[in-house]
């Protein structure tokens, strides 16, 4: 799947959730170590998956992983 999301788009707190993503943390490991709840980490990666037009969290890990983002 093709996208035509600039990374620039993503706030730097947006691929902090991914590089903990990456790292193999759950949402809510993530969410404890940023100190935000698992429902915000769920929103943030809902939304960056539909700005990236992927369907998955992991799917946006690559993505950014691909682009040297993490």
């Amino acid at each position: 799947m093709t996208t035509m999301t600039d990374h620039r788009e993503l706030s730097r707190e947006d691929l902090e959730v991914l590089r903990l993503l990456a790292t193999g943390l759950s949402l809510k490991s993530v969410a404890w170590r940023l100190q935000l709840s698992e429902r915000t980490v769920r929103r943030r990666m809902r939304s960056v998956c539909d700005q990236l037009e992927l369907g998955t969290p992991i799917e946006a890990v690559v993505w950014a992983a691909r682009r040297d983002l993490l």
